[in-house]
């Protein structure tokens, strides 16, 4: 067969794309969670699963994939893109809120869980060297499924998502100084470790902070630029490029890429293109992620369990006991509820993505023995591997303690900033919409507004109002605004098309929620009626009533007779719509 024109990686792409539009939802199906199906699928049809076979059986060679390197590579996007997303959801001042959880508890849980296991690894006979870094690296939690479990759930603004991502965030800032002391123990460099390792800090610092100053200045003028040419593919691309560019700086720096997505979606978080920003990242994160957990899935050589099964079954469940007990107790003591405490230290028993990193490296520079660390990255892998199992028993657990406390639910509650409720949405915020947001500000009524006009978006933004760029019509972008948690959507765009589209899909999504729009004339506010408006205001209606009363004023008919007027002409226009729908 000629391969001369094919796709590199063809094959590949294609059995991915299977196990992820096929046959991860059927597993779905079976309440299954699509972390544990990538996982169980990519376990299958990777070299240790089925890819035993292809050798026998040269056709299922076409159902398998065999070269990790690429996959792996290509899966580490993934990551990057989850930690784009979180940084979106959060801000340079929410993270400074939570700079007690993220330095404190985080900090302590690294350090104690490092040294505990690192005992434990020299016990059993290993170097001072590779103690330190096994303890180091196993200290480290998956941010990839941790993160993704609690998106599952909705769980991300909850005192157990917070928590558990300050912890998981302080585990990505401390991939600098491990990845610095497996260097010096490969290295058996001379001079002070202490003064080396404050010099690769203060650089990691210095990179951080000239990014987010230049990200400062840069950012918002060249997103208004391209949001101008109203080109999704252009749009799409700036955000590619702030979020890639940004992880390759810090990656160059000695730093993790994903800490570098994490600062891109930080400083994309203060402006008003947010929102839209998710809306359109989302299906790359969620692909990326999948080839991710498949990846891990895949490396994952379940033969090593038939001769090593008791202490590698061992290790994994010992892994889980100390990182869960550890954080558990820390997260009591920094003030966090009982059940929060265990649900969250169960959350992150399990070792991380990064261990594969360092131990990879500490192989290639002869500080770990290679039989050591296969049977670390195989304990590694099956923690992960179980950690969607382990989460839902830490879930139902926590629902127990928190009804024997009396607290009648498990923390469901929404808390912070940015997390609105009963709030009105604005679609459109042009005159009509402004007018709106300045009677609902003086009614003291939350609200937030969609715009497509930069200028518009801009000028509201720098107001310091609550306005976004982003299309109103895309129910991805009002999920985005909590509409389950909203009182009403107000239409006031001037676009007829959009505006029917908005109630329609509005109405689609959330039944009862009050909508009122803006329309044209009676023909436009008929069709907004019948798809599914709750009231709407004509136009040329509404422009023809207040110039009557103000001849009538002008003429001199008293105030209450001019109101009883417009109200009785206002009924006779508007009444016949609403009883025809």
């Amino acid at each position: 067969m000629d391969h001369s024109h094919s796709l590199p990686y063809l094959r590949e792409i294609v059995v991915f794309l299977v196990a992820a539009g096929i046959i991860v939802p059927l597993l779905h199906r079976f309440r299954i969670s699509p972390v544990l199906g990538y996982l169980l699928v990519g376990g299958l049809i990777g070299p240790f699963g089925l890819g035993l076979l292809a050798d026998a059986h040269p056709w299922v060679a076409n159902l398998v994939i065999a070269e990790l390197d690429g996959v792996t590579r290509l899966a580490e996007l993934g990551v990057i893109f989850l930690l784009f997303v979180i940084g979106l959801e959060l801000s340079f001042e929410r993270l400074w809120a939570m700079r007690r959880y993220v330095f404190g508890l985080g900090s302590l849980q690294i350090l104690i869980s490092g040294v505990v296991i690192g005992l434990i690894a020299s016990g059993f006979g290993n170097s001072a060297a590779s103690s330190a870094i096994l303890g180091a690296c196993l200290a480290l939690s998956s941010t990839a499924i941790v993160m993704q479990l609690l998106a599952e759930r909705h769980a991300l603004g909850t005192t157990l998502g917070r928590s558990s991502f300050s912890i998981l965030l302080m585990q990505d800032l401390a991939v600098v100084p491990i990845l610095f002391l497996v260097g010096v123990l490969g290295a058996k460099a001379g001079g002070s470790i202490g003064l080396s390792l404050a010099g690769a800090l203060a650089k990691a610092a210095g990179v951080i902070v000239g990014i987010y100053l230049l990200g400062r200045v840069v950012l918002r003028p060249l997103l208004r630029q391209v949001a101008r040419t109203r080109s999704p593919e252009m749009f799409m691309a700036a955000i590619l490029l702030i979020a890639m560019g940004t992880s390759a700086l810090t990656g160059a720096a000695g730093l993790s890429m994903a800490l570098g997505a994490f600062l891109a979606g930080l400083l994309l978080a203060e402006t008003e293109y947010r929102h839209r920003v998710e809306v359109d990242i989302e299906p790359f994160k969620g692909l990326l992620l999948g080839l991710f957990f498949m990846s891990v899935g895949m490396g994952i050589d379940y033969r090593v369990l038939g001769t090593d099964a008791f202490w590698i079954l061992g290790s994994v469940a010992g892994l889980f006991v100390i990182k869960s007990l550890i954080t558990a107790v820390l997260c009591v003591a920094f003030g966090l509820p009982r059940h929060v405490a265990v649900e969250a230290g169960l959350l992150l028993g399990q070792g991380g993505e990064f261990a594969f990193v360092v131990i990879g490296l500490a192989v290639t520079m002869g500080v770990i023995d290679g039989d050591v660390a296969r049977f670390m990255l195989i304990v590694a892998g099956l923690s992960m591997l179980i950690t969607p199992l382990v989460a839902q028993i830490g879930q139902r657990l926590a629902r127990k303690l928190d009804r024997s406390a009396g607290n009648g639910s498990a923390d469901l509650h929404f808390e912070g900033a940015d997390d609105l409720e009963g709030h009105v949405i604005i679609a459109g915020f042009g005159r009509v919409g402004r007018a709106m947001a300045r009677i609902l500000d003086a009614e003291q009524r939350p609200w937030l507004a969609f715009d497509l006009d930069v200028e518009n978006v801009t000028r509201a933004r720098r107001q310091g109002l609550p306005v976004y760029f982003g299309d109103s019509a895309r129910m991805e972008m009002l999920e985005r605004a909590r509409i389950d948690q909203a009182l009403a959507v107000v239409v006031t765009t001037d676009d007829r098309t959009a505006a029917d589209h908005i109630v329609s899909g509005v109405r689609a999504h959330v039944g009862g929620l009050p909508i009122y729009a803006r329309a044209r004339d009676r023909e436009h506010a008929r069709q907004l009626l019948a798809d599914g408006a709750t009231d709407v205001v004509p136009e040329t209606v509404e422009a023809s009533l207040q110039l009557a009363a103000r001849v009538l004023e002008g003429l001199g008919t008293p105030n209450e007779a001019v109101t009883e007027r417009i109200t009785r002409e206002r009924e006779l226009e508007l009444g016949p719509l609403r009883k025809s729908t």
